[in-house]
């Protein structure tokens, strides 16, 4: 191949070259690519330039460079885990999909207030109070890990003794004690992704340029008042999430 002749900066159009080559299988998955060498030979550019198109192509996540190696194609490989985003009730014990996850530390309780966003799912003013419980759990079959959080609305706590007393409760506790408190619950979730950030790469053992799911659950009680929010993180290619969908009534139904 001939020097490249499309316009933009130099370092992008070899980055694309090679993007061009990943996408048309000429470059496999978990296969090397050519050396630094190969790269300046073929593509008739300087070394700098093959360095800044591999470090591009790096940060968008189809290469990974390995020291001592030389850089390769990213391989995708299948989740290794499905959490299940399911919620079941046997009388008064309830289950979610994550409860066979092992806790690898303490959770970690604390006090903290309403960003704009939370204050918005729970329903308050953003600032208002709230206790926080973190919590790092490991997929006992493949390690893959996660992290949980949960925000509980101190005025949530003041309607249930116990809640106020022990807000480091499981989610299924809490989910027994606002029912026994009267509440008849639904919940609602959204799911987004984003770029961890870097307490949530160091802590979840996310590779470079990944993203990682967050989930967001809040639990609504009676006349669909928002109890409390559990937020759910996990690496998006160490983990897909499950869902059970039913068929709701039209009247059932709440806009997001």
């Amino acid at each position: 191949m001939g020097e490249i002749q499309r316009p933009g900066a130099l370092y992008q159009q070899v980055a694309a070259e090679i993007r061009s080559g990943i996408a048309a299988g000429e470059y496999k998955p978990g296969a090397p690519l050519p050396s630094e060498s190969q790269l300046i030979e073929r593509y008739k550019v300087s070394r700098p330039t093959v360095r800044k198109a591999i470090a591009a192509l790096r940060a968008e996540g189809l290469i990974e460079v390995i020291h001592g190696k030389g850089s390769y194609v990213r391989a995708l490989p299948a989740p290794a885990v499905t959490i299940e985003r399911i919620i079941t009730r046997t009388g008064k014990t309830f289950r979610t999909g994550h409860h066979a996850w092992e806790q690898a530390e303490t959770p970690a309780v604390y006090r903290t207030a309403t960003t704009a966003t939370r204050a918005r799912l729970l329903g308050l003013d953003e600032g208002e109070a709230l206790f926080g419980i973190d919590r790092l759990l490991t997929d006992p079959d493949t390690g893959s890990r996660a992290l949980h959080r949960t925000l509980i609305p101190f005025a949530t706590a003041d309607e249930v003794e116990q809640l106020a007393e022990a807000p480091d409760a499981e989610p299924e506790q809490i989910y027994a004690l606002l029912t026994a408190a009267g509440h008849k619950l639904t919940w609602h979730e959204t799911v987004s992704a984003r770029m961890p950030l870097p307490d949530e790469r160091s802590t979840l053992d996310i590779p470079d340029a990944t993203p990682i799911i967050h989930t967001a659950r809040v639990t609504l009680g009676t006349d669909d008042r928002p109890l409390i929010l559990e937020e759910l993180r996990a690496s998006a290619d160490r983990a897909q999430l499950g869902y059970r969908i039913t068929a709701d009534s039209p009247r059932a139904l709440r806009p997001v």
